[in-house]
């Protein structure tokens, strides 16, 4: 069984999802009155990232869980409808090869994965018209009475976190990994790049982008 995994940002996707949704918090017809809020909450984070106290990990997972807390008066189904309301944006910022690439796979019975740290719901609304067999983001935790869980701690998945999710994805699955594909646009996709046998840097970043020439990799 061969697998294609696809990271969203940047590579799927050719922007940042997470501007996407600054965006969409500041300017949405309902919801605009708590971006102030928001933008308050990520600066600290943010800025002790800038000055070198804050990991880029934590600062990003940190910046996900304040977005997520904005949000915190929304069912279930309101934040789901709300991230599909970027559906659209999403749409016409795809990477056009790479989205052919996805569909030539799912031709050659290739089990195709996005792994992304971006929010599951949101994932699973824009891709829903691509057929992924697997999705793979950071979940949303809910309780019974379906609204955002805070008791639990948002786990963002990113780095090392995405080949753990993987393998426990494709736990007991014969993987013929050598034939596998893989596609990601930056230094944080290393892990999933190194896990198959043709790895693909889509747009990479300067870091990722001298390690594919050094290892003769396909460069999108």
């Amino acid at each position: 069984m061969r697998v294609a995994i696809f990271d969203f940002d940047g590579t799927l996707y050719s922007s940042e999802t997470f501007q996407l949704l600054m965006n969409h918090l500041k300017h949405h017809p309902i919801h605009k009155s708590r971006y102030k809020s928001f933008f308050r909450s990520i600066l600290p984070p943010y800025i002790g990232y800038k000055m070198k106290l804050v990991p880029e990990s934590k600062m990003r997972e940190r910046s996900m869980q304040i977005y997520l807390d904005s949000l915190k008066a929304l069912s279930k189904q309101e934040l789901e409808d709300y991230f599909a309301e970027l559906t659209d944006s999403v749409k016409r910022g795809f990477n056009k090869e790479i989205t052919q690439r996805l569909q030539q796979h799912i031709q050659d019975n290739v089990q195709v994965m996005l792994v992304s740290g971006a929010y599951t719901p949101l994932l699973q609304a824009v891709t829903r018209d691509l057929h992924f067999d697997e999705i793979i983001g950071t979940d949303i935790e809910f309780t019974k009475d379906e609204h955002i869980d805070f008791s639990t701690p948002l786990f963002h998945v990113q780095g090392p976190r995405k080949t753990e999710k993987i393998k426990a994805a494709l736990h007991g699955k014969p993987i013929d990994w050598e034939n596998s594909f893989a596609y990601g646009d930056s230094l944080s996709d290393l892990p999933v790049l190194d896990l198959v046998g043709n790895p693909v840097a889509v747009n990479p970043e300067s870091r990722l982008k001298t390690i594919a020439e050094q290892r003769n990799w396909e460069i999108i």
